[in-house]
């Protein structure tokens, strides 16, 4: 199970990391996120992993569920989330280089020009719609 949350600020921006140069996919941009523990729901381990990556701390109960994606050897599942007032990025260097708040439109441009992490492209095909129909219904 691996979990990803897009998370927006007020102004309607989303947040993407950078994947450090240590990591498989190194410099590509993606939604914070990672693998679920042993025993952890998905909302736990979203919860969890966004923490962990950026510093972001917010309640389960705060995550909307997309979509869940099938690949060949994991269960993706995606969530939005509305930022807390005055977010503060701490990052995690050994898994996250650097954080952008980009437009939606931003992050359609960085998935054509291949700059999102490998496992993204097919991913954000499938989950991408969604994720911004989701995000307009909020707003």
């Amino acid at each position: 199970m691996i979990v990803a949350v897009c998370i927006q600020r007020e102004d309607g921006a989303v947040l993407l990391t950078q994947r450090a140069a240590t990591k498989e996919s190194p410099f590509g941009w993606e939604f914070p996120g990672g693998s679920a523990l042993s025993g952890e729901t998905s909302r736990q381990a979203g919860i969890r992993e966004l923490g962990e990556e950026t510093g972001v701390e917010i309640p389960p109960s705060a995550l909307t569920p997309i979509d869940r994606f099938a690949e060949a050897a994991a269960l993706l599942d995606f969530y939005t989330a509305h930022a807390p007032a005055n977010t503060e990025l701490r990052l995690q260097q050994s898994e996250v280089m650097a954080a952008e708040w980009v437009s939606l439109e931003e992050v359609g441009r960085r998935l054509c020009a291949g700059l999102m992490a490998d496992p993204w492209s097919a991913r954000l095909d499938a989950l991408w719609p969604l994720a911004r129909q989701a995000l307009r219904i909020v707003r």
